[in-house]
């Protein structure tokens, strides 16, 4: 079989890795040197800890196996079994932590409560106060900015996979009722195989709007930045408590109580922030995030939500955070019902749509690729 991938994202190229692993042959189209989108403006994490019960935490637990297995073949993946930290402070937010190691799948999970003691005995650089802290032992960590790349070096190597950057896909071509699906670049040239599979990522007008609509799935903007080195391993990722408002797994009558009793500081709520935090293989500190929903977005960063991580970071560091050497915004693509995984269509005969992971497209690209593999019978 050969297949015809657009996009070099995460998404795109797993589903590249997929189809090679499984003997067949592949085309990925790029219309940049390399993906220069939400797959490397991300903080690496897989990050389990968070997803919803039923389909989306099976996808996470099953993506963060086909990762470990992927990170032992390409060591240049940076993955590291980390695992992750939320420290807490106060009996709202203990509240929370304590009704997440009482869900039902909290062992799936990894789920602990730790004493800041048992806290700062899997992460010393943890020195500010706190009451407690949420461990989830199954969340880790890629190099976002080098993922792609690594992947398609070990591509490369099986003789069955062809790289074509700087094409950017205009049309799709009909195969004539075949079965088969084709594209043309805007290179004149026509690529047919027997299935395409479109990954653009939050590139959602032109041709994708063409062929498929107006889809459920929407662009949400974040902003991030990263540190010079730390000086020390910040041996897990790190979140704040304000990570329980987002994500679905924290849903609990103990939330409800955190949300009616504690309110967020202005700037995070202002930008629906929480902190995330991993540290890079140089020592460097990944930290955000933001989250934007109204178009049109921002074309600049704004000063406060850094500020405001760098207040929390230090607090939970007890330590100033060394210089700031970069900042950055990107923009993702998320499905509207937020409770589904992607957004999975097809658009033409051959043709396939796979978009709208939203904030778990690093975590889960590995399992919605093979999901995608095993529904068209790769």
């Amino acid at each position: 079989m050969k297949v015809i991938v657009v996009g070099a994202g995460v998404v795109g190229t797993m589903h590249a890795w997929q189809a090679v692993e499984r003997g067949h042959e592949v085309v990925h189209i790029e219309r940049e040197a390399e993906a220069r989108g939400a797959s490397l403006r991300n903080f690496g994490q897989i990050w389990v800890s968070g997803r919803a019960g039923g389909e989306e935490l099976d996808t996470a637990l099953r993506a963060r196996e086909l990762w470990e297995d992927i990170g032992a073949r390409v060591p240049a993946l940076g993955f590291r079994a980390i695992g992750s930290l939320t420290p807490v402070r106060g009996a709202l937010e203990t509240a929370v932590a304590e009704a997440a190691v009482a869900r039902p799948d909290a062992a799936a999970r990894g789920y602990k409560l730790l004493t800041p003691a048992e806290a700062r005995a899997v992460n010393p650089a943890l020195r500010g106060a706190f009451d407690a802290a949420l461990w989830c032992e199954r969340d880790a960590a890629v190099e976002p900015r080098t993922a792609q790349l690594a992947l398609r070096e070990a591509l490369l190597a099986t003789g069955r996979y062809t790289f074509l950057p700087h094409r950017e896909v205009r049309e799709v071509v009909d195969a004539r009722g075949s079965g088969s699906g084709a594209v043309r670049d805007d290179h004149g040239d026509t690529h047919t195989g027997d299935v395409v599979v479109l990954c653009t990522g939050a590139w959602l007008s032109g041709l994708v709007r063409e062929i498929a609509g107006e889809i459920p799935v929407r662009r949400v903007r974040l902003q991030m930045m990263q540190t010079d080195p730390l000086g020390e391993p910040l041996t897990t990722s790190v979140a704040d408590a304000d990570s329980f408002r987002y994500y679905p797994a924290y849903a609990s009558e103990a939330l409800d109580a955190l949300n009616a009793g504690q309110a967020q500081d202005p700037t995070a709520a202002a930008h629906k922030m929480q902190l995330l935090m991993v540290q890079r293989l140089d020592g460097g500190l990944t930290i955000g995030d933001t989250h934007e929903y109204e178009h049109p977005f921002a074309f600049d960063t704004l000063e406060d939500p850094y500020e405001h991580l760098t207040r929390v970071v230090e607090s939970l560091l007890g330590r100033p955070l060394p210089r700031v050497r970069r900042r950055w915004a990107g923009v993702y693509a998320q499905c509207v019902d937020t409770s589904r995984v992607v957004h999975r269509q097809q658009v033409r005969d051959g043709v396939w749509l796979v978009t709208g992971p939203g904030g778990r497209g690093m975590t889960c690209s590995p399992a919605i690729a093979e999901t995608t593999a095993n529904e068209l019978g790769w």
